[in-house]
């Protein structure tokens, strides 16, 4: 199922020292592009906000986001748990990593001005799947909400 996210990073993935991207780095794509497509109102700060995340998280070019954004939207149809993308994170990501995975969660929910309903029901299911407590949960979300 995410072979296609696979094959993307594989041949797009700008990281001198890595060929491909490992499946943490698909995983947490995934992950932002969730909560970006939830709600099924894309907007545009949305968009600005899953770039400007994944750029930082996984250090790829903006044309080459787009394209895997495009992609993923197609592949997060398709999944049918979470538990896919958050088993990886849980293998491989320390606690502080998760934290700032969920924060940058926050921040695309957070970035059209309004959290919907939707987002936030699938943002604690993603924490219950990493295992984030309840106060770390809640400290992501006012980190995101106040630009921390």
């Amino acid at each position: 199922m995410i072979d296609k996210i696979k094959n993307f990073f594989s041949k797009n993935v700008i990281e001198p020292e890595v060929d491909t991207a490992t499946p943490q780095q698909i995983a947490s794509a995934a992950l932002l592009i969730e909560v970006m497509v939830i709600d099924g109102n894309l907007d545009e700060q949305e968009l600005e906000s899953i770039t400007g995340t994944l750029s930082t998280m996984l250090g790829i070019a903006k044309e080459k986001i787009d394209e895997l954004i495009t992609l993923s939207r197609e592949e997060v149809t398709e999944a049918t748990s979470l538990y896919q993308f958050t088993r990886e994170i849980n293998s491989h990501f320390n606690e502080q990593q998760k934290l700032e995975l969920m924060t940058g969660m926050w921040r695309v929910a957070f970035a059209d001005g309004h959290l919907d309903k939707h987002e936030e029901s699938i943002m604690r299911r993603v924490a219950d799947l990493l295992h984030i407590l309840h106060s770390d949960y809640i400290r992501c979300k006012i980190n995101a909400r106040d630009g921390s």
